[in-house]
């Protein structure tokens, strides 16, 4: 009896290491709404995007999206972000990832990876879409790695309006980015 609860005492923290890390994982981004900060918080699909999870998972752990602006927001459609720059030209120090298209259609609150015309090109750029049907064209063109499943209503109230360049002027912000 006493070999069995002290090698179940030994085990246990590995069983509780092995099932926090099974456990879903979400990317939270607190926004920066004028001074009020909101919560969104987005359900990773590795399982349909491996890489791009690992990816995004990897830059909210070193910081990387804290202070980033949503520099492209297009009413009706997708709110962008995930450039350091703030100019849409910008990305991480990591290579681009390859594309990772699946069935998995874009519909209100889906994230997609951001890329240029090389579906290769994907880096740290992401963007959500505001409608189920705002999207659609975008299936399997672009990788899906994310769905919002709280503070849609964050999302919604993005501030848009294109300026210069078709930037966002006074954009809102990422304030902290973290995985949980």
């Amino acid at each position: 009896m006493i070999k069995t609860l002290t090698a179940y005492a030994l085990a246990l923290p590995l069983m509780l290491a092995a099932t926090a890390a099974c456990a879903a994982e979400n990317l939270v981004l607190e926004i920066d709404k004028g001074g009020e900060t909101k919560k969104v918080v987005i359900a990773l699909k590795p399982e349909v995007a491996p890489k791009h999870v690992e990816r995004v998972k990897k830059l909210a752990g070193e910081g990387f999206y804290n202070g980033v602006v949503f520099h492209r927001v297009i009413d009706g459609f997708m709110a962008q972000s995930g450039d350091p720059t703030g100019t849409g030209t910008g990305g991480s120090k990591y290579p681009d990832l390859p594309a990772e298209f699946s069935e998995e259609g874009f519909k209100r609150g889906t994230v997609g990876a951001a890329r240029t015309q090389d579906p290769n090109s994907a880096n740290s750029q992401f963007f959500i879409c505001f409608q189920d049907n705002s999207c659609p064209h975008l299936n399997g063109q672009y990788t899906v790695w994310g769905q919002v499943v709280e503070g849609m209503d964050a999302i919604d109230t993005i501030k848009s309006g294109a300026g210069p360049n078709g930037l966002v002027q006074n954009p809102d912000k990422i304030k902290k980015a973290y995985v949980q």
